[in-house]
């Protein structure tokens, strides 16, 4: 049995036969999590995966179906990381997840510098510039405003925490490629493969995976794009099984 809170349900990861707990008034993932965990390349057997901003550890679980590999959540807010060691109970991987809650700033004091194969961060997307702007729900609005990291504090600490030749993963909005980039440069980090994500074909990109290796070579690679629904507004034979398997 698991417990949950009078707004949480769980809800079936399908692909990976897991289950997640989510609040529609705290949190629940969005499809950027999913191609995230599914974009980012994995050690299969062995080596150490740190996911930052983990929300209520969905990264976590669906990496946990395609690698062995030991797997760290980290999550600033108190009670999404409860939902999300509340899962990682229910699914019985407390072997292989460790939740942490705490700033990730304070990441490569905790667990060393350079100890990591691979970082995946799905961050808060949008800049802090107006009040009038952020979300009225306290949780919401730090995972989707930049309160307490910046894009640039994301790329820094995933630097710091990767080992040289190691790899970070992060989603993102298309808006913010150029200063990505830039930042990535700034910190060591090598853009090696990059995807466009559109809701349908003729639409504008509103996704963008992106991957880096520390210390690497350049040597960008530009994938194939990744289409949500087809002109039936039904997902993508892709989508499906990524979603569904």
């Amino acid at each position: 049995m698991v417990q949950l809170y009078e707004d949480e349900r769980l809800d079936y990861l399908l692909a990976e036969d897991l289950r997640i707990i989510q609040s529609p008034k705290v949190f629940a993932f969005s499809l950027d999590s999913v191609l995230l965990a599914r974009f980012a390349y994995l050690p299969i057997q062995r080596g150490t995966i740190i996911d930052l901003c983990t929300g209520n550890g969905v990264i976590p679980l669906l990496l946990s179906s395609r690698t062995k590999a030991k797997i760290i959540g980290v999550e600033i807010q108190k009670r999404i990381y409860d939902m999300a060691k509340r899962s990682v109970e229910y699914n019985q991987l407390e072997g292989q997840i460790q939740l942490v809650h705490d700033d990730m700033k304070n990441m490569p004091a905790t667990f060393g510098y350079g100890k990591f194969d691979v970082v995946t961060c799905n961050p808060p997307y949008f800049p802090v510039k107006e009040q009038s702007m952020i979300n009225e729900n306290e949780h919401l609005a730090i995972a989707r405003h930049e309160i307490y990291c910046t894009l640039e504090d994301v790329i820094r600490i995933s630097t710091d925490l990767v080992r040289p030749g190691g790899k970070v993963a992060i989603v993102h909005r298309p808006g913010r490629l150029a200063e990505l980039i830039l930042l990535m440069k700034k910190y060591r980090l090598e853009p090696k493969r990059l995807r466009f994500v559109y809701p349908k074909l003729g639409k504008e990109a509103n996704t963008i995976l992106i991957e880096g290796i520390k210390d690497g070579n350049p040597d960008l690679k530009i994938l194939p794009p990744l289409l949500v629904y087809d002109h039936r507004g039904e997902y993508t034979v892709e989508m499906k099984e990524i979603l569904y398997g």
